[in-house]
């Protein structure tokens, strides 16, 4: 279980645009060289004050609270298309309640539009990406 000031990690499958401009905009706010291995997903649990875990945190946290409006905006046909072998799994840090809201969000989502995570996935997280500069993960 983790306590105050602890982050758990949460696994996304993204397509490689989404993972490059996600792995961009981390590195600008944390200096995080390569998010696809920055995380041990064997860990259950990080402590606060790392940075890259406060970045994901932070953008996880902005995903969750406007995911009805990264809904409208997805795009889940354009990520249906993608090949499913170029997916790329990258695990981001954030507080266990966001985390949870965002497996349960997810998951709606999916069933909603009858699709897989990695489509849902990938189509909320670009839509977010497209409408929110690098400062604002940035805090």
């Amino acid at each position: 279980m983790t306590g105050a000031g602890r982050y758990t990690l949460f696994g996304v499958y993204v397509s490689e645009p989404v993972y490059q401009e996600l792995s961009d905009r981390i590195y600008e706010a944390a200096g995080v060289i390569d998010l696809e291995s920055y995380f041990d997903p064997s860990e259950s649990s990080l402590p606060a004050g790392d940075p890259g875990a406060e970045a994901t945190d932070e953008l996880l946290t902005a995903v969750v609270e406007s995911f009805a409006t990264l809904y409208d905006q997805a795009d889940f046909e354009a990520a249906n298309s993608v090949d499913s072998d170029s997916f790329v799994l990258v695990h981001l840090a954030g507080d266990p309640e966001t985390v949870a809201s965002a497996r349960d969000l997810f998951r709606a989502a999916g069933t909603i539009q009858r699709a897989d995570l990695r489509t849902v996935q990938t189509a909320i997280l670009e839509a977010y990406l497209a409408g929110h500069s690098a400062d604002a993960v940035d805090r």
